[in-house]
């Protein structure tokens, strides 16, 4: 049988996100490699269905040797798909918040999409994603609990693991706070993720909310938001869209945090939220 891989015309390096930090897009949603100033490096999340060879020869360009460990911002399909290939041909962990475990392991599948959310073809399409559950097994590991606050990795000393929860239970993002840069996986996104055309093509660099499809929790994603914003980021690398940095970034997160439900939450959700009331 022949192997699927994803078309290398649907590939594109980013290779200047931050300081030791390179990116890679596949068709629409991004992955992320950090490294260490002794040449050590950890993959951030792994990419769609069919990614791993593409992820894999985009490492061996940029690195000497196999990550050091696989870290999962959270379990949809766009953000894992590859781990368990990749960490079996790399001998390394994967390393996700207990909260995602359910749908790490073979137990559960993640609640059925938001299809009317709006905003274009991928909320349409979202009953056809994929939605797990899938199984990581002995590869998995959970992050240290969050009880006290951010966490650290041995393997990400410079940075915070923050908890970051509301488009899933166990989202977490990542923060340096040496230069503010902020790994957001889908806690909010540069482009408008339910816009098939935005979201793969043009790209067009701006503020969104999380990709409103799979959003499970509106009020966590809005107090995520919130706390992200308080940081006052200076580069962010989101799950979705462009990498972004500058004067104006904690500017514009701030205010999309001050409208997240005007600009961020669908109709179809304020609704729900109303009737509740």
């Amino acid at each position: 049988m022949e192997k699927i891989e994803i078309p290398e015309d649907q590939i594109a390096p980013m290779d200047a996100v931050a300081n030791h930090i390179h990116g890679l897009r596949i068709i629409f949603v991004n992955v992320f490699a950090v490294s260490n100033a002794d040449h050590s490096w950890i993959l951030i999340d792994a990419g769609l269905p069919f990614s791993e060879g593409a992820i894999r020869r985009w490492a061996e360009k940029q690195f000497p040797g196999p990550p050091q460990a696989i870290v999962l911002t959270h379990g949809h399909f766009d953000h894992v798909s590859a781990a368990r290939q990749l960490a079996d041909e790399w001998n390394v962990p994967i390393w996700a918040h207990p909260l995602e475990f359910p749908y790490l392991t073979g137990k559960r599948e993640y609640p059925p999409p938001n299809a009317q959310a709006g905003g274009g073809l991928m909320s349409l399409l979202a009953p056809l994603y994929p939605r797990g559950p899938i199984d990581l097994g002995s590869r998995l590991r959970p992050l240290p609990s969050f009880e006290s606050g951010p966490v650290q990795l041995p393997e990400l000393a410079d940075w915070q693991v923050l908890h970051t929860p509301g488009h899933t239970p166990g989202h977490i993002s990542l923060f340096r706070p040496e230069d503010r840069t902020l790994l957001v996986g889908d806690a909010f996104c540069t482009t408008k993720p339910e816009s098939f055309f935005e979201a793969a093509i043009a790209q067009q660099a701006e503020l969104h909310g999380p990709p409103a499809y799979f959003t499970s929790d509106w009020d966590l994603a809005r107090e995520s938001v919130r706390r992200l914003a308080k940081l006052r980021p200076a580069v962010l690398a989101p799950g979705h869209g462009q990498p972004l940095a500058g004067v104006d970034v904690a500017e514009s997160l701030e205010t999309l945090a001050a409208n997240f439900d005007r600009v961020a939450v669908p109709e179809n959700q304020k609704t729900a939220a109303a009737t509740k009331l």
